[in-house]
């Protein structure tokens, strides 16, 4: 049976090799991150942040749309005039994404980002100017203490890096189960179960959507729930097994900040078919999230935390009440073009510092004291 299923991946992957042959030394350029096709005769790709056009080119329009075909049949997928749309994930494990015509109307619009299998760690992230060392180790004592974290943040900005680095700090011991759409989380951790979802049959059945799979790891004893990307009424699910004693879930979503990724999920969730009325789901929500993690990819191309944000449930009106711990400082550009500055304390304290301090975890309140811009410091309160 494996070697069955090795060859099948063999095959797989020479399909993809022969038919992506006009950018095939792109995908085999460790410099770029990501391929994007503007129709047969127009490609760019993403090298450091940065999009740049490249000299490379299909022969025309039914080559490239026969590519496309070539590659969905070998692995599995399919796309089509009646599903004009393929969302999967190659076998080195790069993402890709294509649009037919006439939805797309300059041709076929395909998307291949990247999988690299080179480790990051915090210290890595930290080089890089990510995040500081301070948030970084506020970060790893929360998945020590078993908060719920958000990941939010644009397309592109890091997500995945992220949440892969908070799940190499889950605690031993624990059960870990993934879902996602497309494989992209390469977790290194002693009991992990991954999940992936199943797109429907040519006959629209068989389909297994991330709430399916939800459904499934809620019934499997998890300890932890990662998501990869909620985009839709899964989000009910992940919020209340964040509800129900599953202590350190994690999850992404698209949004622009903090309190708009809260209302993002909210909306997600009141997309199921529960019924449950709108000041609940909020209350539920507000209850569930305990952090929102927001990165950004900013104009000089680099990534960037640029809020740590604790959820404190609503206020009298209902609004979410969202208190930053950390965010980002000025930031100034240099004659290269590179922006300096980096993520800060805001002067506020967690409202779980004294499960830090019970917990015997050396990380003082001074660690949140923030900086005055006068010189020296101003108190944490």
């Amino acid at each position: 049976m494996s070697s069955s299923k090795g060859n099948m991946s063999n095959v797989a992957a020479e399909a993809v090799i022969n038919n992506l042959a006009p950018v095939q030394h792109l995908r085999e350029d460790p410099t770029v991150s990501e391929i994007l096709i503007n129709g047969p005769n127009e490609i760019f790709v993403e090298r450091k942040g940065k999009l740049e056009r490249v000299d490379a080119a299909f022969r025309s329009e039914d080559d490239l749309v026969a590519a496309v075909n070539a590659i969905a049949n070998s692995i599995g997928r399919r796309i089509s005039d009646e599903e004009p749309r393929l969302d999967a994930r190659l076998p080195d494990g790069s993402r890709i994404h294509a649009v037919l015509k006439p939805l797309a109307s300059c041709g076929t619009i395909v998307s291949i980002r990247k999988f690299f299998q080179t480790k990051m760690s915090f210290k890595d992230y930290i080089k890089l100017g990510a995040i500081t060392p301070d948030a970084a180790n506020f970060l790893e004592i929360c998945m020590f203490l078993g908060k719920n974290i958000l990941v939010s943040g644009g397309t592109g900005s890091g997500k995945t890096t992220l949440l892969n680095l908070l799940c190499s700090r889950i605690p031993k011991g624990q059960r870990v189960i993934t879902i996602e759409d497309s494989r992209e989380l390469n977790l290194e951790y002693e009991h992990v179960v991954s999940f992936e979802t199943r797109m429907p049959n040519e006959q629209g059945k068989y389909e297994v959507s991330m709430r399916d799979l939800l459904k499934s790891a809620l019934r499997l004893r998890p300890d932890r729930i990662i998501v990869g990307e909620v985009r839709g009424s899964e989000g009910l699910e992940l919020i209340q097994a964040m509800n129900t004693g599953h202590k350190g879930c994690l999850g992404t979503v698209h949004a622009n900040t903090a309190a708009d990724a809260m209302v993002r999920i909210e909306t997600l969730a009141m997309g199921s078919d529960a019924k449950i009325s709108e000041k609940a789901m909020r209350y539920t929500v507000g209850s569930a999230i305990h952090l929102v993690v927001q990165i950004s990819r900013l104009s000089d191309g680099s990534r960037r935390i640029m809020e740590i944000t604790e959820c404190l449930g609503l206020d009298e009106d209902f609004n979410f009440v969202m208190s930053p711990i950390y965010k980002m400082g000025p930031l100034t550009r240099g004659p290269d073009g590179k922006l300096s500055g980096q993520i800060e304390p805001s002067g506020v304290l967690p409202s779980f510092m004294h499960e830090i301090e019970d917990n015997k975890i050396p990380f003082p309140r001074s660690k949140f004291v923030a900086p005055n811009r006068g010189g020296g410091t101003s108190k944490a309160s």
